[in-house]
């Protein structure tokens, strides 16, 4: 998984990442805050100033630099009979700048920002050029490259240059996949266990795995001491309900069907009826594959919908599909509102662009990810897990 798309990141980020150091253009920064500093107070208020300090010299000691008290402790020693004179105070108190050793610091940070190097936007539109092209060839949305590109632009464009540049834009891009492929994660288990029977309704397109998932999670939920009874809603295509009872004639479960052809609202109300007769812990609703163009079909889902009122609606799409999937996820999400979506044949898929783009695009969770042909190659989608795989 992501095989491709990792060697392709690799370059890209290693070439951006010399090209960044090599394009980088010396800037002038001047620090605002020892400018600052250095405002002085009106002329007439220091002359003030210092007439009053004249005026209390006997009276009271002043603050003075460590200069001036140096020289005061010289005055000290001298014999009694050569008093201290106002005359020879007023110079003292005359020098009131800075000690040297924060002129040095001053100049010290103007020496800094004169050589400080910068990226302007102009260039790291150019740098990222390749960048772009690796994710595109990738499968990887436009909205998430966009992301991706802001999100580096606010850490590089117009600031001081880090000096291990690939690091910088490693960590950057790091921590926008992590956000990207974090979306509101769903504890499946916990989330199943706060109802029962837990209604779980399925959509997708035609042969895009759906069945198989369905099996797959009945499996994965044996394997948590829980019951399951199926519902084979797709009463539309040739052979679907007897594809979904080979499954559960091997998995040991309930399966409620009618004809082909019979009204599929009605086969999901009956097995959420006998859900609730036999106290089982969740309903699987297969419906039938179908784009959002079929007016029938899509009429169809929205009755399902209606009358068992699932709590989770699951998308389930193919992985190798790219774009294609991110697409169908979309328009699905904007006729029936998803919780969630399976992606299938995760295992072949090189490109990895779907995983990075769906959950972003339609602003849902990914559950799990289809590794495999067996009963128990289904995982759950762990962000960590597919950042690490990318290299990241």
């Amino acid at each position: 998984m992501f095989g491709k798309l990792k060697e392709k990141l690799k370059s890209a980020l290693s070439i951006f990442s010399r090209k960044a150091e090599e394009e980088a253009q010396e800037k002038v920064i001047l620090p605002e805050k020892p400018l600052e500093e250095k405002k002085e107070s009106p002329p007439q208020k220091v002359i003030e100033k210092k007439k009053e300090k004249v005026k209390e010299i006997h009276n009271v000691k002043p603050e003075v630099p460590p200069k001036q008290a140096l020289l005061e402790k010289k005055e000290k020693q001298k014999p009694a009979e050569k008093p201290i004179t106002t005359e020879k105070v007023i110079p003292t108190i005359k020098s009131e700048s800075p000690p040297p050793s924060e002129k040095k610091s001053f100049f010290g940070k103007l020496k800094e920002a004169i050589t400080t190097r910068t990226i302007s936007a102009e260039k790291f539109n150019d740098l990222f050029w390749e960048l772009e092209v690796a994710l595109l060839e990738n499968n990887v949305s436009v909205a998430v490259i966009e992301k991706i590109k802001d999100d580096l632009k606010q850490e590089l464009v117009e600031k001081p240059l880090p000096r291990d540049v690939e690091t910088k834009i490693r960590e950057t891009l790091h921590r926008t996949l992590q956000e990207i492929v974090s979306f509101e994660k769903i504890d499946f288990m916990q989330t199943i266990s706060s109802k029962k029977p837990f209604i779980i309704a399925f959509f997708g397109i035609n042969g895009s795995g759906k069945t198989t998932s369905i099996a797959k999670l009945a499996y994965y939920l044996q394997q948590k001491k829980m019951s399951i009874v199926l519902a084979a809603c797709d009463t539309f295509r040739a052979a679907a309900i007897q594809q979904l009872e080979e499954h559960a004639d091997k998995l040991g479960v309930k399966m409620i069907k009618h004809e082909y052809g019979s009204d599929a609202a009605a086969v999901a109300f009956d097995a959420v009826k006998y859900a609730e007769k036999n106290k089982i812990d969740v309903v699987l609703i297969d419906t039938a594959g179908r784009l959002h163009s079929n007016t029938n079909l899509m009429a169809e889902l929205e009755k399902i919908i209606r009358v068992t009122k699932p709590h989770l609606k699951i998308f389930v799409g193919e992985s190798i599909t790219g774009n294609d999937c991110i697409e169908q996820a979309r328009q699905f999400n904007e006729l029936v509102d998803l919780d969630g979506c399976i992606l299938t044949k995760a295992d072949v898929d090189e490109k990895g662009g779907a995983p990075l783009s769906i959950a972003y695009t339609i602003k849902k969770p990914i559950l799990f990810l289809g590794v495999g042909q067996k009963y128990g190659d289904l995982q759950e989608f762990q962000p960590e897990l597919v950042l690490k795989q990318l290299g990241l």
